[in-house]
């Protein structure tokens, strides 16, 4: 069944993939897991089925959403990594002001790729954050 918001994300996730050339994936999923929409990088041979990135889907927004409870002592999350021989991934919580999980963006990257970090704090998280008002009104 098609979202009613499914170009929105489709936009979004292109968007993001857009923002390096590091980036081999994009996803966005709601709180529940679901996958809303994805984009790869043009010519990427995944390495997960699209049944595998749906379970992982709803593993990355479970385990997002349990972070969510250490943010009043820790301070707000802002995103998550793992690094593995043949990529790198992240995911970066999507909240609204009160800290309350909307969506969760699943990403990868290239596995040598040495500058991630900046690329989430410096390209990625300014443009979810110029991306939000849009993003909070296709909540529900």
């Amino acid at each position: 069944m098609k979202s009613k918001h499914e170009d929105e994300f489709n936009q979004f996730c292109k968007q993001v993939i857009s923002l390096d050339p590091a980036i081999r994936f994009a996803g966005i999923a709601n709180e529940d897991g679901i996958l809303e929409s994805i984009a790869e990088r043009e010519n990427l041979v995944p390495l997960l089925s699209p049944e595998e990135r749906a379970q992982y889907a709803i593993t990355a927004a479970t385990r997002q959403y349990t972070r969510l409870r250490w943010e009043f002592m820790l301070g707000k999350i802002q995103y998550a990594s793992s690094k593995y021989e043949k990529l790198i991934r992240a995911t970066i919580p999507i909240t609204d002001e009160n800290s309350t999980l909307s969506y969760v963006l699943l990403l990868s990257f290239d596995p040598d790729v040495s500058n991630f970090h900046e690329i989430i704090t410096k390209k990625i998280i300014p443009f979810i954050n110029e991306s939000k008002a849009n993003l909070g009104r296709l909540h529900g």
